[in-house]
């Protein structure tokens, strides 16, 4: 019987700890009321993800599940690119991986995305029976574009199961219907990877990809700690001008403002774990960094829709309503 869970969130930090990789960070980069729904389905071979993400931001996932295969593509037609550790991801395009780097997803606007993986004994076992071969296992991030037919069988398809995961669950559950649902979606998945055409990328991705992964793990070995950007650069063994590169095609952003906007949401987890009553806003906005107040004030509401202060004072167990608001008020940008 598959596991299926369907999810809405406000709260970008239960978004990416209800993605099933463990450790996901995410970071918001555009203001407004964060919105999301996740679809978890786990058939008995292939587990899939599909989301839908009202603001822009970048998931950092770390390389976990080493032993699965896994495919990430837009849902939505028509939708602005993504960018998968730099990797231009369009619609009509997916991106395949089987090895262990961490990657980051980040979008420009609100987005639509599916996953699925197999593991690799399933992956290869799959591509012999449908194919009469195995397929090639993706040791490096692939971007594929499948011919427009085949491609478009495997989108009604995950979106099918999505539905029935949200609006019919027990229909899901029963168990020949789960066998039909995941032999048709790994079937789809087969085709779209043997059927589609790599794309060509730039020499440079992994080296580029290099920086990134040694980045996250400067970043994760002292996360509230403060960090100066000729250290950060000598911690990487990069010239600014390299990590620059690098944080704009893999971020979309300078690193400075990828430290900063990271230095917000530690600074929202840590207000939403405080005592109000032996600690403040100030204490806390201090501890990372942020020494004015008023402007820290202004750009927080702006990235999550309240106060610093009223995220201290909510207490630790009633968190954040998941339930999605209807209005949408407007916020400063922060700069």
């Amino acid at each position: 019987m598959p596991l299926s869970v369907v999810s809405t969130f406000t709260d970008p930090d239960a978004f990416c700890a209800a993605i099933r990789a463990s450790d996901v960070e995410g970071v918001v980069t555009a203001p407004g009321n964060f919105r999301a729904e996740l679809a978890r389905i786990d058939f008995s071979r292939l587990w899939m993800h599909r989301g839908e993400e009202s603001l822009p931001r970048i998931l950092n996932v770390p390389p976990t599940h080493l032993d699965r295969v896994t495919v990430i593509f837009p849902t939505a037609v028509g939708q602005p690119e993504t960018r998968v550790s730099g990797m231009v991801l369009s619609s009509g395009e997916m991106i395949a991986w089987g090895h262990a780097s961490p990657i980051h997803h980040r979008s420009a606007a609100a987005s639509s995305w599916g996953s699925m993986s197999l593991t690799r004994e399933d992956f290869a076992a799959v591509g012999g029976a449908i194919l009469g071969r195995e397929l090639t296992l993706p040791i490096f991030l692939n971007r594929i574009r499948p011919p427009a037919p085949i491609l478009s069988r495997l989108l009604k398809l995950h979106g099918a199961a999505g539905h029935l995961a949200k609006n019919a669950p027990d229909i899901l559950a029963n168990p020949e219907v789960a066998r039909a649902m995941e032999q048709a979606l790994v079937e789809a998945l087969v085709w779209c990877l043997a059927s589609g055409d790599p794309v060509d990328d730039r020499s440079a991705y992994r080296h580029h990809t290099k920086v990134m992964r040694r980045l996250e793990e400067v970043l994760r070995t002292d996360p509230e700690g403060p960090l100066y950007m000729d250290d950060l650069c000598k911690a990487i063994g990069v010239t600014y001008r390299t990590l620059l590169a690098c944080c704009r095609e893999h971020l979309g952003m300078s690193p400075n403002r990828y430290l900063i906007l990271r230095r917000m949401h530690l600074t929202r987890r840590a207000l939403s774990r405080g005592d109000p009553e032996k600690t403040s806003v100030t204490e806390i906005a201090t501890q990372y960094g942020f020494w004015e107040l008023g402007r820290f004030s202004v750009a927080y509401r702006s990235l999550f829709g309240e106060s610093p202060s009223t995220t201290l004072r909510r207490p630790a167990d009633n968190p954040r309503p998941v339930e999605i608001a209807e209005a949408t008020p407007q916020f400063a940008k922060f700069a």
